[in-house]
Protein backbone atom coordinates (compact mmCIF):
# COMPACT_ATOMS: atom_id res chain seq x y z
CA UNK A 1 0.00 0.00 0.00
CA UNK A 2 1.57 3.64 -0.73
CA UNK A 3 1.27 6.57 0.72
CA UNK A 4 -1.35 8.27 -0.92
CA UNK A 5 -3.64 5.33 -1.62
CA UNK A 6 -3.72 5.27 2.74
CA UNK A 7 -4.20 8.81 3.06
CA UNK A 8 -7.04 8.72 0.48
CA UNK A 9 -8.23 5.82 2.86
CA UNK A 10 -7.90 7.49 5.67
CA UNK A 11 -9.67 10.75 4.71
CA UNK A 12 -12.57 8.55 3.50
CA UNK A 13 -12.86 6.82 6.83
CA UNK A 14 -12.62 10.28 8.85
CA UNK A 15 -15.24 12.04 6.58
CA UNK A 16 -17.61 8.93 6.42
CA UNK A 17 -21.68 9.57 5.40
CA UNK A 18 -22.79 8.96 9.07
CA UNK A 19 -20.50 11.75 10.24
CA UNK A 20 -21.02 13.91 7.38
CA UNK A 21 -24.45 13.71 6.57
CA UNK A 22 -25.75 13.79 10.71
CA UNK A 23 -24.41 17.27 10.47
CA UNK A 24 -23.02 17.46 13.45
CA UNK A 25 -21.06 21.00 14.12
CA UNK A 26 -18.52 21.17 11.44
CA UNK A 27 -15.80 23.87 12.51
CA UNK A 28 -15.97 27.07 14.64
CA UNK A 29 -16.11 30.91 13.43
CA UNK A 30 -14.70 32.39 15.93
CA UNK A 31 -10.92 33.60 17.45
CA UNK A 32 -7.97 34.96 15.38
CA UNK A 33 -7.17 35.62 11.52
CA UNK A 34 -5.53 32.47 11.29
CA UNK A 35 -8.35 30.53 13.28
CA UNK A 36 -10.80 31.80 10.81
CA UNK A 37 -8.27 30.53 7.85
CA UNK A 38 -8.48 27.08 9.46
CA UNK A 39 -12.41 27.24 9.34
CA UNK A 40 -12.48 28.23 5.71
CA UNK A 41 -10.13 25.14 4.91
CA UNK A 42 -12.21 22.97 7.10
CA UNK A 43 -15.78 24.50 5.56
CA UNK A 44 -14.78 23.50 1.80
CA UNK A 45 -13.29 19.71 3.51
CA UNK A 46 -17.04 19.37 4.71
CA UNK A 47 -17.97 20.02 1.34
CA UNK A 48 -15.86 17.86 -0.64
CA UNK A 49 -17.03 15.13 1.79
CA UNK A 50 -20.48 15.52 0.81
CA UNK A 51 -19.56 16.04 -3.05
CA UNK A 52 -17.81 12.51 -2.27
CA UNK A 53 -20.98 11.20 -0.62
CA UNK A 54 -23.86 12.69 -3.26
CA UNK A 55 -22.81 9.31 -5.32
CA UNK A 56 -24.03 7.17 -2.72
CA UNK A 57 -27.58 8.98 -2.43
CA UNK A 58 -28.04 9.75 -5.95
CA UNK A 59 -29.97 7.22 -8.80
CA UNK A 60 -28.80 8.26 -12.23
CA UNK A 61 -31.22 7.15 -15.00
CA UNK A 62 -30.53 3.81 -16.29
CA UNK A 63 -29.01 4.87 -19.85
CA UNK A 64 -26.14 6.79 -17.79
CA UNK A 65 -23.56 5.04 -16.77
CA UNK A 66 -24.26 1.86 -18.75
CA UNK A 67 -20.23 0.55 -18.97
CA UNK A 68 -19.37 -1.68 -15.89
CA UNK A 69 -16.06 0.29 -15.25
CA UNK A 70 -17.83 3.99 -16.69
CA UNK A 71 -16.51 6.62 -14.24
CA UNK A 72 -18.83 9.03 -12.18
CA UNK A 73 -17.61 12.53 -12.87
CA UNK A 74 -17.33 15.09 -10.65
CA UNK A 75 -17.04 18.43 -12.46
CA UNK A 76 -15.79 21.54 -11.00
CA UNK A 77 -16.93 24.57 -13.07
CA UNK A 78 -15.05 27.94 -11.95
CA UNK A 79 -11.97 28.87 -9.58
CA UNK A 80 -11.40 25.65 -7.58
CA UNK A 81 -11.90 26.40 -3.66
CA UNK A 82 -11.03 22.48 -3.18
CA UNK A 83 -7.16 22.90 -3.98
CA UNK A 84 -5.90 18.74 -3.65
CA UNK A 85 -8.43 17.86 -1.45
CA UNK A 86 -11.14 16.76 -3.63
CA UNK A 87 -8.98 14.59 -5.28
CA UNK A 88 -7.40 13.00 -2.39
CA UNK A 89 -10.44 11.90 -0.84
CA UNK A 90 -11.95 10.61 -4.37
CA UNK A 91 -8.32 8.90 -5.35
CA UNK A 92 -9.11 5.32 -6.27
CA UNK A 93 -12.45 5.70 -4.81
CA UNK A 94 -15.20 3.58 -5.74
CA UNK A 95 -19.06 3.37 -5.77
CA UNK A 96 -21.26 1.09 -7.29
CA UNK A 97 -18.14 -0.82 -9.37
CA UNK A 98 -17.55 3.45 -10.74
CA UNK A 99 -14.69 4.87 -9.91
CA UNK A 100 -14.81 8.35 -9.56
CA UNK A 101 -13.03 11.36 -11.59
CA UNK A 102 -12.92 15.15 -11.24
CA UNK A 103 -12.77 17.61 -13.94
CA UNK A 104 -11.99 21.17 -13.74
CA UNK A 105 -13.84 22.75 -16.54
CA UNK A 106 -14.39 26.42 -17.59
CA UNK A 107 -17.95 27.83 -19.22
CA UNK A 108 -17.82 26.81 -22.66
CA UNK A 109 -16.90 23.29 -22.10
CA UNK A 110 -18.99 20.32 -22.76
CA UNK A 111 -20.74 20.22 -19.16
CA UNK A 112 -23.18 17.37 -19.97
CA UNK A 113 -20.49 14.83 -19.51
CA UNK A 114 -20.87 15.02 -16.12
CA UNK A 115 -23.25 13.56 -13.77
CA UNK A 116 -22.46 16.17 -11.54
CA UNK A 117 -21.34 19.54 -11.76
CA UNK A 118 -20.15 21.87 -8.97
CA UNK A 119 -21.16 25.93 -10.01
CA UNK A 120 -17.99 27.77 -8.44
CA UNK A 121 -19.54 31.11 -6.62
CA UNK A 122 -17.64 32.96 -8.93
CA UNK A 123 -19.16 31.33 -11.54
CA UNK A 124 -22.90 33.41 -10.10
CA UNK A 125 -23.20 35.77 -12.67
CA UNK A 126 -23.48 33.14 -15.30
CA UNK A 127 -26.02 30.55 -12.92
CA UNK A 128 -29.37 31.34 -15.05
CA UNK A 129 -28.31 30.33 -18.18
CA UNK A 130 -25.76 27.89 -17.10
CA UNK A 131 -28.34 26.14 -15.16
CA UNK A 132 -30.84 26.77 -18.13
CA UNK A 133 -28.31 24.92 -21.06
CA UNK A 134 -28.37 21.96 -18.41
CA UNK A 135 -31.92 21.67 -17.57
CA UNK A 136 -33.06 18.24 -18.43
CA UNK A 137 -29.51 16.89 -18.47
CA UNK A 138 -28.98 13.72 -16.11
CA UNK A 139 -26.11 16.30 -14.26
CA UNK A 140 -26.51 16.83 -10.62
CA UNK A 141 -25.81 20.75 -10.32
CA UNK A 142 -24.40 21.86 -6.73
CA UNK A 143 -23.53 25.09 -5.95
CA UNK A 144 -23.29 27.44 -3.16
CA UNK A 145 -25.01 30.59 -4.35
CA UNK A 146 -27.74 32.03 -2.46
CA UNK A 147 -30.66 31.43 -4.50
CA UNK A 148 -29.33 28.73 -6.55
CA UNK A 149 -31.75 26.23 -5.76
CA UNK A 150 -35.11 28.57 -6.32
CA UNK A 151 -32.86 29.02 -9.87
CA UNK A 152 -33.30 25.49 -10.62
CA UNK A 153 -30.20 24.22 -8.47
CA UNK A 154 -30.37 20.73 -7.22
CA UNK A 155 -28.34 21.13 -4.01
CA UNK A 156 -27.47 24.18 -2.50
CA UNK A 157 -24.99 24.73 -0.12
CA UNK A 158 -26.03 27.20 2.99
CA UNK A 159 -23.95 28.28 6.25
CA UNK A 160 -25.77 27.87 8.99
CA UNK A 161 -24.61 29.76 12.83
CA UNK A 162 -25.79 28.32 15.80
CA UNK A 163 -24.90 30.38 19.06
CA UNK A 164 -24.04 27.92 22.58
CA UNK A 165 -22.28 29.07 25.74
CA UNK A 166 -19.52 27.45 27.38
CA UNK A 167 -18.21 28.31 30.02
CA UNK A 168 -19.93 32.01 30.13
CA UNK A 169 -18.79 32.34 27.06
CA UNK A 170 -21.15 32.72 23.47
CA UNK A 171 -19.67 30.59 21.10
CA UNK A 172 -20.36 30.39 17.40
CA UNK A 173 -20.49 27.40 15.78
CA UNK A 174 -21.28 27.31 11.96
CA UNK A 175 -22.73 23.94 9.65
CA UNK A 176 -22.53 23.59 6.42
CA UNK A 177 -26.21 22.59 5.89
CA UNK A 178 -27.98 21.84 2.33
CA UNK A 179 -30.86 22.88 0.27
CA UNK A 180 -32.14 20.58 -2.29
CA UNK A 181 -34.91 20.84 -5.28
CA UNK A 182 -36.53 17.67 -5.84
CA UNK A 183 -38.19 19.20 -9.05
CA UNK A 184 -35.27 19.91 -10.37
CA UNK A 185 -33.86 16.57 -10.06
CA UNK A 186 -36.73 15.04 -10.86
CA UNK A 187 -37.04 16.40 -14.22
CA UNK A 188 -33.83 15.26 -15.16
CA UNK A 189 -34.19 11.87 -14.29
CA UNK A 190 -32.31 11.51 -11.07
CA UNK A 191 -33.31 10.10 -8.00
CA UNK A 192 -32.41 11.63 -4.72
CA UNK A 193 -32.03 9.51 -1.70
CA UNK A 194 -34.70 10.03 1.05
CA UNK A 195 -31.90 9.99 3.75
CA UNK A 196 -30.20 12.68 2.30
CA UNK A 197 -33.75 14.75 1.76
CA UNK A 198 -34.67 14.28 5.12
CA UNK A 199 -31.58 16.52 5.80
CA UNK A 200 -32.06 19.03 3.55
CA UNK A 201 -34.57 21.92 3.74
CA UNK A 202 -36.64 21.87 0.94
CA UNK A 203 -37.06 24.24 -2.18
CA UNK A 204 -38.75 24.97 -4.74
CA UNK A 205 -38.18 26.73 -8.56
CA UNK A 206 -39.45 30.58 -8.18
Amino acid sequence: MNAKNSISRNLRRRLAAPCVLACVGFWLACGPASAAENSNSKEYQVKAAYLYHFTEFINWPTNILTAPEAPIVIGILGEDPFGVMLDELVSNAVVRGHPLVIKRLKPGDDLQNCQMLYISHDAQAQMPALLQKLKGSAVLTVGDSSGFAEQGGMVNFVIVEEKKVVDDKTIVQEKVKLEINPEAAEQAGLQISSKLLKLARIVKNN
